[in-house]
Formats: structure tokens, sequence, C-alpha cells
């Protein structure tokens, strides 16, 4: 596989069909958000970057790309940390509930991951949603045994985009940065992957992210995960 001996995956959008798995729950919060009020809600959901006209998350929006933290300080701007913190929690459980339940493979995915495992690729999962709901994802997919760990926004100091994960998927695994892969369909993805220095820098457009967005920071984009194992294989012959 050339130099490359491990891969940090992003979840939603990546892994995990976002528009299909996500749109219910976010009107869920933004219902709670809005206390009951369906108007209140949308315009609150509009704000988070649902496009309505079109019927999906606009790349790189608080909702396609932040954590519930930020969704929920996007919503209470009035309310101080403290203060949120329940409401954060509260988004955090529900969330790692329902994204499990909800989770709509991309095609393709499980056999990917399975044929990158077997190649004794180390794997992990870098997301911005909570740990907790990485992993019962992971669970409900069926492919956590694939995985070495996975790291949500609550793991570390400091979440995507800053290179935290990164470095603690190194120093899990032993490998170098440099060795490691980041694939993600937002540019959260790749600024957390060019700033933590590592080998490969992949954007798919099987979430969010466009071609225009995604392109300045990748390496390569990819229609899907599904095309990994072929670019890798690639890489290792040239």
């Amino acid at each position: 596989m050339g130099r490359i001996k491990g891969i940090l995956f992003d979840k939603d959008g990546t892994l995990v069909d976002f528009q299909a798995t996500w749109f219910a729950i976010g009107e869920e919060l933004a219902m709670r958000a809005a206390g009951g009020s369906r108007p209140r809600a949308e315009a609150l959901l509009m704000e988070a970057g649902y496009d309505f006209e079109h019927h999906r998350f606009v790349a790189d929006s608080v909702f396609a790309a932040g954590t519930n933290a930020d969704i929920v300080a996007l919503w209470y701007p009035e309310l101080s940390a403290a203060e949120r913190q329940p409401m954060v929690t509260e988004f955090d459980t529900l969330t790692a509930i329902e994204g499990a339940a909800k989770s709509v493979p991309l095609p393709g995915i499980r056999e990917a991951l399975a044929e990158l495992h077997g190649i004794g690729l180390r794997l992990g999962v870098a997301t911005n949603d909570s740990t907790g709901g990485a992993e019962r994802t992971l669970a409900a997919l069926g492919v956590s045994q694939l995985f070495d760990a996975a790291y949500g926004y609550d793991a570390v100091a400091n979440p995507k985009p800053a290179p935290d994960i990164v470095h603690a998927f190194a120093d899990l695994t032993g490998l170098k940065v440099s060795e490691i892969a980041m694939v993600g369909d937002n540019r959260h993805d790749l600024e957390m992957a060019r700033a933590g220095g590592v080998g490969l820098a992949v954007g798919v457009l099987s979430g969010t992210g466009t071609r225009e967005t995604l392109s300045p920071l990748a390496d390569v984009v990819l229609d899907s995960v599904a095309d990994l194992p072929t670019l890798l294989a690639q890489r290792a012959t040239a």
C-alpha cells in the first residue's frame, strides 16, 4: 500500500448516507429547540444549513460539519456555555441512539472496509458526532470489528478541523502521521488532514461536499469510499 498503513474515515456522508440518515433527526432536534413550533423549527434548520428547496444539507454547514455543541450554540446564542451544556448532553444522547437506528450505509461501504481491513490497514473513525454515536453506528452497520477506534468530538480536546484525532490515532496505532490517510466529504475533514500532516487526503462526493469545495484541499477526490481499495492498489504499484 505504499506509505499508507492506516485510514481515518469521517462517518456521516463518508460511510453513512448523510441525507437519508440525518434529516429526520435534525428535524426532531429543531422541533425540540423550537418548543414544538414547526415554522420556528424550519427556520432553525435553515440556519444550521438545510436547503429546503433542494432537500439537502449544505456543504460545510454547521449541521453537516459541526458538533452538537456548535448546533446548540447556534440555536441558543443567548445562553452561556454552562447553560447550554444540558442541551448538548440531550442532543448527544438523541443523536447517538437515533443516528445508529436510522443509519443508512452508502453502497459498497461494508465490502470496501472489509477489503481494506483484510489487507492489514488500521482503520479508525474521525467524526464531529459524539464518540458514543460513532460506536453505536459502527455496531449498527456490522463493521465495529474492522476498526481500531472511533473518535468523536468529545474524545479529544479540539475536534475537527483541529488535528487532535490524527495524533490520537497515530499514538494508538504506532503509525507515523505520514502513513495515515484521511477520507471525508467536508472541508473540515480535509482541513484536519492538512493540519495533521497525513500522507493522503481523500475527498469523497458521497456526502454534502462537492468537487469544487473539496478539490483545493484534497490530494484526490473519489465518488465514494467504495473506490478507495482500487486507488490504494494503484498507488502501491505506481
